[in-house]
């Protein structure tokens, strides 16, 4: 179950196990939320801009990028606990510029999250590569 857990054997304690089925500990924290707050956004009819979007967007996104960028340099970094914390803010984030999306497409918050991540994501997977992965 692939879909779950995208972690690899090396990589299983970044994971939680459920019901016999290894499931990632940020996205744990991430779509649960995000899908709840999403929906929640609805019901409450809440507005399409608020002046914090953007600083609080990427405020709520950079917890869960950088615990993600230091854990591709030091693999055996962290714990499951923060991956679901910074999972948690990054559902958060997410929700709201999601929310403004499916109604203004491409909105700035949604943009600035997608510039931070490529940002960061790119140079980090490139350095990190071509790393060795342990047997």
């Amino acid at each position: 179950m692939f879909w779950l857990s995208h972690h690899h054997a090396d990589e299983y304690n970044r994971t939680y196990v459920l019901g016999g089925v290894r499931v990632c500990a940020r996205c744990l924290g991430t779509y649960p939320v995000l899908a709840a707050v999403f929906v929640g956004l609805f019901s409450l009819k809440a507005p399409l801009a608020w002046t914090w979007d953007v600083p609080v967007g990427v405020a709520l996104t950079l917890p869960a990028l950088v615990d993600w960028a230091v854990g591709r340099f030091r693999p055996a970094s962290g714990n499951n606990a923060v991956r679901t914390l910074t999972g948690v803010l990054l559902g958060l984030g997410l929700a709201r510029s999601l929310y403004i999306h499916v109604q203004r497409p491409l909105p700035t918050v949604l943009l600035a999250q997608a510039l931070l991540v490529t940002g960061v994501a790119v140079p980090v997977i490139l350095a990190t590569y071509r790393r060795p992965r342990p047997e």
